[in-house]
Order: C-alpha cells, then structure tokens, then sequence
C-alpha cells in the first residue's frame, strides 16, 4: 500500500462516494487495457482498480483513512484474513464455500408473479373453442410515474446511510476478533436509492391494481382442469418491472342433455313402445346445434332405429362427439334408447294391446330367468352396461 488512493483517482479526501464513482469511471475507461496503447496501462488500471475497491467502500476508506490497511498487510494473515483491522468473515464464507457473497445493491426494478384465474365455459364452447373475455384484478405499470415510483420533477436518490451499496457492515466482537457481516441497508431496504417524493399515485411501487379485461383463445377440445398459458399477462412487477405469466384454469360446466366421456359425448331418447317394435326414424340436435356459425341442418343428425329395439341399447354415431385437443378427429355421440311402457290406457287401446297379446300368445305371463352364474354384482353390473 505505497500509493496515495485519493491521487490515484485524483479526488479530495472528503470526496462523496458519487465523486469517487465518477473519478473511477472516467479513469477506468481511459486506462483499460483494450483501448490504452500506454506500456504501463494495466498496471495502472489494476492501481485504479484498488483505490476504487477501497474508497467506494465506507469501511474499508475508515480504515485506510485511520492509517490501517484495508487489503491485508503487516500482522495480516494473507490477503483479506486475519489483519490488524479485524476478522472479516463474509471473506471466509467465500473461501471456504467457494462463492461470492452477494455484494451491492438490489434493482428496484422485478418481475411480477405468475398469476392464476378460473374460467367457466359450457361444454359447446369447450367441444369447439372460443375466444372469451376474461376480467381479472392484476397490477399494471403506474400511469402517473410509469415505473419510476418517484413523483413527476423528482428521481431517487442516493441512500445516505449506506452510500449507494444497499448494505451496511455489522460488526461484532469476538475471541477472533471484530467479526464483519454484511446486512440490507434499513435506510433504504438494499435498493441503494431512497425516493424522497414517491408518487402519489403507486406509494413510490410503481405499479398500481386495476381491473383489465384480456381476450383468451380456448383450443378445441379443452375439459375441465385444463389450464391456458398466458405469457406476459399476469401482474407487473415492483418498479414497473416486466409481466409474469397468466395461468387460466378451465372449468366446463354441467350440460343438461349431454353428457362427456372423454372425446365421446352421451345422451338419453325415451322411445314410445310401439316405435321400438315397429323401428322408426328420429331427428335429434347435436351439440353443434348450439354454435352460432353453423346452419340449423348442421346441427342436426338422422337416427334410424331398428325394429324391435330393446330399452338400453346404444346407437353410437362417429364422428359427432368431441374434437380431440391437439389432435386430429372427434369421438362419438353415444345415444342410449330407453323403451316407455304406457302407463295410461283408454278402453280402445287397452282392446288393442290384448288382441296383440294374443295374437303373440303372450295373455298369460311369460318370463325366463337368466342365468349369469356371476352373483349379484357380477349380474348387476352386465345388466347395467
């Protein structure tokens, strides 16, 4: 420590740390070994260098200004350990572990959080897409300030108490010595800058809560649990920093005809009697009648039931469930027939049904019992599928 650290940056000994930084940057530029041509430039910038490594730092300018040596020297014990001005153990930490100690002030300036919001959809607008409106309470950049958090005509600035660094020096006694941690500055909370007039619209945050209105593409095929990926549309962050993502979550809700089994779509036709024995022809709406851009022929599909068709049975159709999600093809439209008996009967029809019953042979009761060999549950549950 031969050289006189305030010549070196050529600054007075009761320079600011603003000074400091000035005379250093000015110096730096002109002696870095990239673009000086002088023999002795690095030496030089690596001198520059020092004295700047000292005089930013107000612990280490109190020493070198009380006549220690701020970067190890007699009575030390290599550089930066054991010295006549205390046990800095930040230095240790790095030593041992291999790292550096985060040093030096924290933006203001962060990301939002990622943000989530719930999305109700009816199962036509989940089958074929859509693009909705959805209306979330989020943060957005401050209008009066826009990110600054200072008031108009004002900045922030330096913190007093740390200088700029966004941490002080602790110092605490011990058997080894003063003992030296690093901690956020209470004055300014790291940041380095103070806003000494902060907006009066955000409280110096840059950023403000509003309701905003964002438009989401549904895919086609979406059930519910699925989620949409917005990037950049959550909540801005701290000091007008950039967007976090959006994450909507989908939920279809309860079709009152159809019912959804994956990719296929299922739905219940109560027959009369007489149209499952004699078979008929149906003409049923699908799910796509309920889309505005199709034509109502479009919506509507020809059924053709046989004769003699038993109550339960399933007729699917191909083709007219729902569009696969990120793939290609659709699933069926599965309709069960349930056969109703008549419950009410006039003079003439009961007459009808008896000549019938006895044209069949069927006036006396005729049943058969079958036999499935499964147990109860086992029959049950074939009966029922």
């Amino acid at each position: 420590m031969s050289a006189d650290y305030y010549q070196v940056l050529g600054v007075p000994r009761d320079a600011t740390a603003e000074q400091v930084k000035k005379a250093y940057r000015k110096l730096a530029m002109k002696y870095h070994p990239d673009v000086a041509e002088a023999p002795d430039a690095a030496e030089k910038f690596k001198e520059i260098g020092e004295a700047y490594e000292v005089l930013h730092d107000p612990n280490k300018r109190a020493m070198y200004d009380r006549g220690g040596n701020p970067m190890g020297g007699a009575g030390g014990f290599g550089q930066g350990g054991f010295s006549s001005g205390g046990f800095d153990f930040t230095n240790l930490v790095d030593a041992m572990f291999g790292a550096q100690s985060p040093r030096g002030p924290r933006s203001r300036v962060r990301r939002g959080q990622d943000s989530l919001a719930r999305l109700n959809l009816t199962l036509a607008e989940a089958a074929f897409g859509i693009t909705k409106e959805l209306k979330v309470d989020t943060a957005v950049i401050c209008p009066k300030c826009t990110g600054s958090g200072a008031n108009q005509g004002s900045e922030p600035v330096e913190c007093g108490t740390c200088h700029g660094a966004g941490e002080v020096i602790a110092v605490q006694r011990s058997f080894l010595g003063e003992i030296r941690t690093a901690q956020p500055c209470p004055t300014c909370r790291g940041y380095g800058t103070v806003i000494p007039n902060p907006c009066g619209e955000c409280s110096g945050e840059g950023r403000v809560r509003t309701h905003r209105t964002i438009n989401v593409k549904i895919p086609p095929g979406v059930d519910s649990g699925n989620r949409v990926h917005l990037a950049h549309q959550g909540e801005v962050g701290p000091g007008g920093g950039p967007a976090g993502d959006l994450y909507v979550e989908l939920r279809v809700t309860q079709h009152e005809v159809f019912k959804r089994n994956g990719d296929d779509l299922e739905m219940v036709v109560h027959l009369p009697m007489t149209s499952a024995a004699l078979g008929t022809v149906v003409e049923l709406d699908t799910l796509e009648a309920e889309r505005d851009d199709l034509d109502v022929e479009e919506g509507r599909v020809e059924v053709q039931i046989p004769a003699g068709t038993q109550s339960h049975s399933r007729i699917a159709i191909a083709g007219r469930g729902v569009p696969r999600l990120r793939a290609g093809g659709r699933g069926d439209l599965g309709i069960t027939l349930i056969v109703d008996t008549p419950t009410k009967l006039d003079d003439a029809q009961r007459d009808l049904l008896a000549q019938l019953a006895e044209a069949r042979a069927e006036t006396s009761a005729q049943v058969s019992v079958a036999k499935h060999g499964k147990g109860v549950f086992g029959w049950l549950k074939e009966a029922f599928s």
